[in-house]
């Protein structure tokens, strides 16, 4: 009655031109729907019925690919809860001239058993075979006190911000501070996509590894327009599904730039989604929300200076 994480799934994918971006790297954006649809599979050979991205934790890039080299993406189950599970996944880059292999990222999913029907699922207990999954095992199950009390954490700063006096007074003590600061007015960016059936899993979800990618274009965008580069993703954090959308819903990306920090940039999304009806009456859906973390470097590779901003 127990799995074994020998239960895991390898995912390998050649790094082609339409993947790449202006830097003929790797973009983020594949890379993050290639990770995602690697941790479901892993997720439903567990579960044995269908699993949705709950939320993501922190992602972080080491190392870019290039054009011409291969992609293996490596993801098992190292704990299952109740009704979810933690799925490990770890990227690794080969170049197949030399066969050297370098790690991309190493990241931390968890998926939630969505049966077909009304009825739960309680998941059954993984089956430890080595020190590392041992290690592994315990170790998600802090992750997953972490994650729940990441959002109580964030919605307390929130409340306290708001109860310390009136923003107006704030933003005019800012401006007056940040006098040679840019504006994050114009590092706003906004974007519709409609969920096609390409889009969506074999469930009629929107993929969350699409809706990061989405997130990732963006976010982007937001970025360069104080870098006047091309920004390259080194994070993604607090990346967390709040529901569900599905084929034909219409997705609002709105992004702007909250902070920079000298080398790098801070940018947040949030993500609303609308069916037919809820767009005539302009009702959303809040779906998503992340922040993005971005660095620029110039032609000799030496890092950008980002300017200060004032909200």
């Amino acid at each position: 009655g127990r799995f074994s994480l020998a239960m895991a799934v390898c995912m390998c994918q050649a790094v082609l031109p339409a993947h790449a971006g202006p830097r003929g790297e790797l973009g983020a954006g594949p890379l993050l729907r290639w990770m995602d649809a690697a941790a479901c599979l892993a997720a439903e050979k567990h579960a044995g019925v269908s699993c949705v991205t709950a939320s993501m934790d922190d992602i972080q890039f080491e190392e870019a690919a290039r054009v011409g080299q291969i992609i293996a993406i490596r993801t098992k189950v190292n704990r299952a809860f109740k009704t979810s599970m933690e799925v490990g996944i770890k990227v690794t880059v080969q170049d197949v001239l030399t066969n050297a292999e370098k790690i991309v990222s190493v990241a931390y999913a968890t998926y939630v058993a969505k049966p077909f029907g009304v009825g739960k699922v309680e998941l059954k207990p993984v089956q430890l075979l080595s020190p590392e999954d041992h290690l592994e095992h315990s170790l998600a199950n802090e992750r997953r006190r972490i994650r729940l009390g990441y959002v109580q954490v964030f919605q307390k700063i929130m409340q306290e911000s708001n109860e310390e006096g009136d923003f107006s007074t704030q933003h005019r003590g800012w401006n007056k501070r940040l006098k040679d600061a840019v504006s994050t007015e114009h590092t706003h960016v906004q974007s519709t996509e409609l969920v096609l059936p390409p889009h969506a899993n074999h469930h009629g979800n929107t993929f969350g590894g699409q809706i990061m990618a989405w997130m990732e274009t963006v976010a982007s965008i937001s970025a360069s327009r104080l870098c006047r580069s091309h920004p390259i993703l080194k994070s993604v954090n607090m990346f967390k599904f709040w529901g569900p959308s599905f084929v034909g819903d219409r997705l609002v990306f709105n992004a702007i730039v909250n902070n920079t920090f000298h080398n790098s940039v801070e940018v947040g999304v949030r993500v609303e989604a609308y069916n037919c009806e809820e767009w005539i009456k302009d009702q959303p859906r809040h779906i998503n929300s992340a922040f993005l973390i971005f660095s620029a470097v110039n032609d000799k590779g030496e890092l950008l200076t980002f300017p200060r901003v004032k909200p």
